[in-house]
């Protein structure tokens, strides 16, 4: 079973930094999406960003592009979310998920079928 751990959340102000960590742990064949979700009050689960782990290509959703990006390292152990610029409406519980790239690469851009989830890392942002 694969398992996921998010950390480096904590509370930041307007126009911060900060950078998110998700290991993985009992990750046993390649060809996989990892993916940034974040869930605030009142609003459903969102994509931020996903990694397609054989060569680290990421994708962005729109709202954070230009501000956040996704990496691996090496050992393709750990996935990490940085986000700059970071404004009040990025306030939210970060978790990560993994699925199947079943259709390509591109299909990790497609904010569907993760699981796995970890347990979330909160991030807030005051103005």
């Amino acid at each position: 079973q694969v398992q996921l751990v998010e950390s480096g959340g904590g509370s930041v102000q307007a126009g911060g930094s900060l950078r998110l960590s998700c290991v993985i742990s009992g990750l046993t064949d390649g060809n996989k999406c990892l993916g940034w979700f974040r869930l605030a009050p009142g609003k459903e689960r969102e994509g931020v960003a996903s990694i397609y782990t054989d060569d680290g290509t990421p994708y962005l959703a729109g709202f954070v592009k230009g501000r956040f990006t996704t990496s691996q390292d090496g050992a393709k152990n750990t996935v990490y979310l940085q986000m700059d610029n970071l404004g009040t409406e990025d306030t939210a519980k970060y978790y990560c998920g993994i699925k199947e790239a079943r259709a390509g690469s591109n299909s990790c851009a497609v904010w569907l079928r993760y699981a796995n989830w970890g347990p979330g890392t909160q991030v807030t942002v005051s103005s």
